[in-house]
């Protein structure tokens, strides 16, 4: 889909898997014990594997969140009409790995200078995000929003707002990359995504 269009490449290829009936298994319950982190960063779909690679993290769940309507679909998110932005849920085990280096690893997949938009995705829709679960992460962000400012001459536009109710996108978009790992690989390429990235952070490690 071209870009500019209000519903984007990766709502496109979403349409398409759901139609040829494509679905993945829910992601596994979190445990009390573990933290949550919450994070937008454009298609969801690609925030998945940067953090399920990372020891201590013990599930991810694509979503939605900011936005004011209740259970939202696909759909609805994707036309940018609910406020909700595209965004994983992470949780994790303190203990094992800190919310910092959880905020790091968000950074470098993000393009936290464009407002309304992450790559070939364009709307409020795909707006970045750091959502914070308590005082401790709300500093924490800050704190990262600050440093990272320095890195360019352009402001940050990421927002960092308190953690509302996350919905869990529907089945079919759990562990897109594994599931589907060659549509996932073609998103990801024809929406440069990567080439971005590298642009603005240097080579992935």
């Amino acid at each position: 889909m071209k870009i500019g269009s209000p519903f984007g490449f990766c709502f496109a290829l979403a349409v398409l898997l759901f139609a040829a009936g494509g679905s993945v298994h829910a992601a596994s319950a979190p445990s009390d014990a573990n933290a949550k982190a919450t994070f937008a960063g454009g298609c969801f779909w690609c925030m998945e594997p940067p953090f399920d690679k990372l020891d201590g993290v013990s599930s991810t769940v694509s979503g939605y969140i900011g936005g004011k309507k209740k259970n939202p679909t696909y759909e609805e998110v994707s036309a940018g009409t609910t406020g909700h932005t595209e965004a994983v849920q992470i949780t994790y085990d303190p203990k094992k790995i800190s919310y910092d280096k959880l905020l790091e690893v968000f950074w470098r997949n993000v393009d936290p200078l464009t407002a309304n938009a992450q790559f070939c995705d364009t709307g409020s829709q795909y707006r970045t995000g750091i959502f914070y679960h308590d005082e401790s992460q709300k500093k924490s962000a800050g704190e990262s929003k600050k440093t990272i400012g320095k890195r360019f001459k352009e402001p940050i536009v990421t927002e960092i707002t308190a953690a509302a109710e996350f919905y869990p996108a529907e089945d079919y978009h759990q562990d897109y990359y594994i599931k589907n790992p060659l549509r996932y690989k073609l998103y990801r390429y024809n929406c440069g995504r990567d080439k971005r990235l590298e642009k603005l952070w240097g080579p992935g490690k």
